[in-house]
Formats: structure tokens, C-alpha cells, sequence
């Protein structure tokens, strides 16, 4: 039987990490005030920070789920293992942002053609976002695995009200420009990302040990490369799409995924939920396998994607025409139920990657995801190539 403690955190866990994406949410009907043009050029800077995001991160968020558990009996090693990580993420962080800073403008004037995206400065600014962000992410995995449910929602909570005011405040103060929510999110990720160093170092101390940092390395070196694989699964179409349509059309695309995200708040949030609570159960087991307590939670976030799409596809349409009335948006309804159906698939991959990380083994994953990527691009290809 799940316990009452579980469900109560489960609930506290699967509130604050799905505030992220409650945020964009939130955010939606504010950014129905930009022109077309303007949401489909944010949409590639929002794709850039996460990319930038996901890079110096450099999976720290999934190691440190396994690592805790193997060093959590020698406090001193894991104080040391963890302050070692973000100051590892900070030195990846200073080379990846001074190298984008000089290589940056020749990057987006190679892939875009479109006025409206440039790399100075919403590029740059989009490059810092990634990297503050990469520091909560790493921050959030911690307290997870530390089940510290209250902290963690505090700490979410700060950070999605930050963003969420400070980037209405910027729609208001410079309407139809990139200005207000690209500068709006910097601020609220410096000033959160900020906060977590602070707390990390004053818990942990400042050590830096190399040595103990590489036994990580062998897990980390494929994760990563797994998680830009999907990222490329997840936001390269918009880069792709932009060979063949414009800033505008991509706008309209980049909506009707943007109404799922309330579908990716409720899973995100349930995986989050119970996922350091099924890493432990396998942690404790001699002969690694499947229970029927581990897949209970897999089968019940399948159930409630697929109650979630269902719903989808009868209450957007209705949400668009009510507040996006600027001329082009009403163009994303019929594509509503394609968008939706992706998430039919959804916990059927995370249920299919749980084993990789429960047994640190994650090597096949980007072989895995590669097929997916390549599958996906060329059926994109043949698509708009066949219909437009």
C-alpha cells in the first residue's frame, strides 16, 4: 500500500515541480498581446536557454539521484561530491558563455535568416538564462533526493513567482518586444540561481575534488548526450521548420504545443513525485527488477495522460479563440489534437529510461534516441516536402 506520508509529499512534490512549467502557463494568455512574429522568434530563444541549460547541467540532475544514495552513509564525501558538482557546472558554465560570446552572432547568422532573431543581444541574454537555470535544476534533484518536500517548494515557489511577475512586468513596461519576457526571465533565474549557490555552499562548504568527480563521469559523459538527443527530439523541429516556413507560421506551430504544456505540468510533476522513491527501491534490491509497486506508478501516469489528451482536444480550441484574438493565432487550432497525441508517449518513455538510470547504466540510450531523432526528421521532411 502507498502510505499517507507519500501521498502528502507526492503532492507537495508534484505541485512545486510542475511549477515551471505552471509558469509558461501562466504566462500564455500575457504573451497573446505579442504579434505572431514576435511569440515565434521567442520560441527559439526559450529553445536556446534550455539547450544551453541542458549542456552545463551536464546531467548532474540525474547523477546526483544515484550518487546521494552511494554516499549518503560518509557525509564528508558527500558534502565534498556535491559542492564539487556545482563548481563544476560554474567553470563549464564561464567556458560555454565566453566561447557563445564570441562565436554566438556567426552561430544565428549561419542557421537564421528571419530579422526578427539575432544573437545580440536576445541570443546572449537567452545563453545566461540557460545557465541560471541549469543551477535550479541541479538544485531541485537535490533536495528531491534529499526529501526535503517543504524546501523544495519554497524554493520553486520563489522561482516561478519571480518569473511570472518579473516577466508580466516587462510585457507592460515594453509591449510587442522580446524585451519584456527575455529580460523579465533573466532577472528571475539571476536572482534564484543566486540563491542557490548561496544555500549550496553554506550547506556543503567549497571543495573541489576532480578525482571523485570522474567516477561520475562514465554515467554523466552518455546522459547527457541522451538529454540533448531530447532536446533535438523536443525543439530542433523549430529550427528545422524555419527552412521552410516563416516566423509567423512558426508562431502558430509553437502555440498549439505551448496549450499542452498543461499536460506536461501534471506528468511532470507526478514522474517527479514518486521517481526518487523508486530509484530507492531498486537501490535496496540485491537482483535488480521490475515490482509490482514500481510499475503501479508507471501504469497510473498512463492513465492520466490519456486522460488528459482526451480532454485537450475539446477545451483549447475554445481557450484560443477566447484570448488570442490577434490576427493569426486562431490558425494553431487544427493542429490542437496532433500536439496532443505526442503525450500518449510520454510516460512510455520515461517508463522505458527508468531501468537505464536505476542500474547507472545509460550507454544504449543514445543509440535509442538517435533512431527516434532521425525517424522523426525525416518524416518532418517527407511531410512538409508532400503537404506543405
Amino acid at each position: 500500500m502507498i502510505s499517507k506520508h507519500f501521498i502528502k509529499s507526492s503532492f507537495i512534490y508534484t505541485l512545486a515541480g510542475a511549477l515551471p512549467v505552471a509558469s509558461a502557463i501562466i504566462l500564455l494568455p500575457f504573451y497573446s498581446k505579442l504579434p505572431v512574429e514576435i511569440f515565434g522568434a521567442l520560441s527559439i530563444y526559450f529553445s536556446v536557454s534550455l539547450l544551453v541549460q541542458i549542456f552545463v547541467t551536464y546531467s548532474f540532475d540525474s547523477s546526483l539521484y544515484i550518487n546521494y544514495h552511494d554516499y549518503k552513509q560518509d557525509p564528508q564525501k558527500l558534502s565534498t561530491f556535491i559542492s564539487s558538482a556545482f563548481i563544476f557546472i560554474l567553470l563549464l558554465s564561464f567556458v560555454s558563455g565566453l566561447s557563445l560570446a564570441f562565436l554566438g552572432n556567426w552561430i544565428f547568422s549561419s542557421l537564421f535568416k528571419e530579422e526578427e532573431i539575432v544573437f545580440y543581444p536576445f541570443g546572449l541574454l537567452s545563453v545566461a538564462t540557460g545557465i541560471f537555470q541549469a543551477l535550479l535544476k541541479v538544485n531541485n534533484s537535490l533536495l528531491q533526493t534529499q526529501q526535503k518536500p517543504v524546501l523544495f517548494l519554497w524554493s520553486n515557489v520563489l522561482s516561478f513567482s519571480l518569473i511570472a511577475g518579473l516577466t508580466i512586468a516587462g510585457l507592460f513596461l515594453s509591449p510587442e518586444s522580446l524585451w519584456g519576457p527575455i529580460g523579465g526571465k533573466l532577472i528571475a533565474t539571476l536572482i534564484s540561481a543566486a540563491w542557490v549557490l548561496s544555500f549550496i555552499f553554506r550547506q556543503f562548504g567549497f571543495h573541489f575534488n576532480w578525482q571523485l568527480l570522474k567516477t561520475t563521469f562514465s554515467f554523466n559523459n552518455t546522459s547527457v548526450i541522451y538529454q540533448l538527443q531530447q532536446w533535438f527530439i523536443n525543439y530542433y523541429d523549430r529550427f528545422f521548420l524555419l527552412l521552410f516556413i516563416s516566423i509567423g507560421s512558426l508562431g502558430v506551430y509553437d502555440l498549439a504545443l505551448k496549450c499542452m504544456l498543461a499536460i506536461e505540468f501534471v506528468l511532470t510533476g507526478l514522474n517527479s513525485s514518486f521517481y526518487p522513491k523508486v530509484l530507492g527501491v531498486v537501490a535496496l534490491q540485491k537482483e535488480k527488477h521490475n515490482t509490482i509497486e514500481t510499475n503501479r506508478y508507471y501504469h497510473g501516469l498512463t492513465a492520466v495522460a490519456m486522460l488528459l489528451v482526451s480532454a485537450s482536444i475539446f477545451v483549447f480550441p475554445m481557450v484560443i479563440e477566447f484570448v488570442f484574438t490577434k490576427p493569426g493565432y486562431q490558425q494553431a487550432i487544427p493542429i490542437l489534437p496532433f500536439a496532443a497525441v505526442i503525450y500518449l508517449f510520454r510516460s512510455m518513455r520515461l517508463f522505458v529510461a527508468f531501468p537505464y538510470a536505476a542500474l547507472k547504466y545509460s550507454r544504449p540510450l543514445p543509440i535509442y534516441y538517435l533512431i527516434i531523432l532521425l525517424v522523426k526528421v525525416g518524416a518532418m521532411f517527407i511531410l512538409i516536402n508532400r503537404f506543405g
